[in-house]
């Protein structure tokens, strides 16, 4: 077991009392507590007084937790004993609002859930184990972004609407808004992401944090609102890739109630032998010969100082060594979005009506909430004035008119040649060339917010990831016209040490983050 209390290889001097720890690394702040300079309930205040003064404006959490003091001063007790219980003892995190905490409500951003109290997640279940305080649950696009065609990002009934630390009026992309601009305005280290298909990397490009898509499976999606059961998974959101190693190595763990795990068991037994320190592998020279290819294509709408990005991106990796194939083409996978969409459509109504069944199994709350996604459209119908006041439903009433079944022959049609595509699309170029990974802009920089038409998409390349289960990270790099714009590096499934070494690699040598300046400054001296 790695030694909680002091990292020094990774933890770099501390600065005195008055220092801002929003500011800070996970490592520093784990150190300041081990040393006695600072104390988690001390941190933890800070962080509540920042939410207290930000999210007016913000909107990026949802329920703040009643007992975080309570954590808080748990953790200090530990750390007063000498005996803290994991690498994330006292660190406040951010869990979006798909996650189910106990407790909390967990409500995907609609009130249709509000009654229920499940019990903790498996990975919040880790993440209390590992010393984390659960400091609240923030805001996300509603149903993670699969209610309309027009929906705005960011965006819930219950939360409003998520804006962008760096612009208020752009969109903070989605569907982990609150968990991408939480950890962009400094209010917790950490935060919980989810993703089906951008949800993690979209926003972090968009907020300027770091966000890993695991390979699906890697991480549990018990407890979760589902969307897919193939290509859902949580992930880490920080603002730099050493602290979100260090959540993935936290969240990162067999579950044996998720069906991914036994499903992968038998391909994969690597899978369950145990955690993995994600941050062993941060290697400021590991780039220096790793094959890259560069995917171009993805990003061929972009404006002239988007493109700009990727080629000093480009230069970047040139510089450090890499050996580069530029470009690189990811076949037909412009084919990919209809099967896909298509089998999302089955794929949520069998998990929601799962789901809404799993929580109707808890008496106290059944009567509450509704029973299937039949009930679910009900719901918004009868409380249009509120929840469909932005937008509408359309995806929700054309998954309910698809069967929701796994074993329907045309749903394994769709996913079959969905899957095939992406993996396909990923696999040639990396056999070809016999690349580490593949790197591209991760999206566009972040559009204004609008009601009448939606969201503004120009380009974004999760979708060969996320399709196929492969591991992705997008890792903050530059800006046009103040707004960020991320790098995504994507590899092979189970791949996420190399990507994790090339990221921080890329990071270190890019310092390409700048923390949003348009906030007003609020709780930002912890002195004791």
């Amino acid at each position: 077991m790695p030694d909680f209390q002091s990292s020094p290889e990774l933890t770099p001097d501390l600065p005195g009392p008055g220092i801002d720890p929003s500011s800070l690394s996970v490592a520093q702040l784990r150190q300041a507590m081990a040393q006695g300079k600072h104390t988690a309930t001390a941190l933890t205040q800070h962080f509540l007084n920042r939410i207290e003064g930000l999210n007016p404006a913000l909107h990026a959490v949802i329920t703040v937790s009643q007992d975080a003091i309570a954590q808080a001063a748990a953790s200090e007790r530990a750390w007063a004993a000498g005996k803290p219980r994991g690498p994330l003892e006292g660190i406040p995190v951010l869990i979006k609002d798909n996650v189910q905490v106990a407790g909390m409500p967990t409500t995907a951003g609609s009130p249709a859930l509000l009654a229920a109290r499940p019990p903790d997640a498996f990975i919040v279940t880790r993440l209390r184990a590992a010393g984390a305080v659960i400091l609240a649950k923030v805001n996300l696009s509603e149903w993670a972004n699969f209610r309309s065609t027009h929906s705005s990002s960011g965006w819930s009934t219950l939360g409003g609407q998520t804006a962008n630390p760096y612009a208020l009026d752009r969109s903070p992309s989605g569907s982990s808004s609150g968990s991408a601009a939480g950890v962009a305005a400094g209010l917790a280290p950490l935060a919980v992401g989810t993703e089906t298909d951008g949800s993690i990397v979209s926003p972090s490009s968009a907020c300027g944090v770091v966000g890993i898509k695991p390979t699906a499976g890697l991480v549990s999606r018990t407890g979760i609102v589902p969307l897919s059961p193939v290509q859902d998974t949580a992930g880490p959101m920080a603002a730099t890739v050493a602290d979100a190693a260090e959540l993935l190595s936290v969240l990162a763990a067999a579950d044996p109630a998720d069906p991914a795990v036994s499903d992968l068991q038998d391909h994969h037994p690597e899978r369950t032998r145990g955690a993995t320190d994600y941050a062993q592998f941060l290697d400021a020279g590991v780039i220096e010969g790793a094959r890259i290819g560069v995917w171009r294509a993805a990003s061929a709408r972009a404006d002239a100082a988007t493109a700009a990005l990727l080629d000093a991106a480009v230069e970047r990796l040139y510089a450090l060594g890499a050996k580069l194939t530029d470009p690189v083409e990811l076949p037909d996978v412009e084919k990919i979005t209809e099967p896909e969409f298509e089998a999302l459509y089955y794929e949520f109504k069998y998990g929601i009506n799962a789901y809404l069944r799993y929580l109707a199994a808890q008496d106290r709350v059944a009567d509450a909430l509704p029973g299937s996604l039949t009930e679910l459209i009900e719901f918004n119908q009868r409380n249009a004035d509120l929840v469909l006041s932005r937008f509408g439903q359309e995806i929700f009433e054309a998954a309910e008119a698809t069967s929701g079944d796994l074993a329907d022959p045309e749903y394994l049609e769709l996913r079959g040649a969905a899957t095939r595509l992406a993996v396909t699309a990923l696999e040639t170029p990396m056999a070809q060339h016999q690349l580490d990974a593949v790197v591209s802009l991760t999206a566009n920089p972040a559009w204004l917010t609008d009601y009448v038409l939606g969201d503004h998409n120009v380009f974004g390349t999760s979708r060969p990831a996320a399709v196929s289960g492969w591991p992705a990270i997008s890792v903050p790099f530059g800006y046009v016209s103040g707004l960020p714009v991320g790098v995504t590096f994507a590899g092979p499934r189970w791949s996420e040490p190399t990507l994790v070494a090339l990221a921080y690699a890329f990071e270190q040598a890019s310092a390409g983050r700048r923390r949003p300046a348009l906030l007003p400054t609020v709780g930002a001296k912890l002195t004791s």
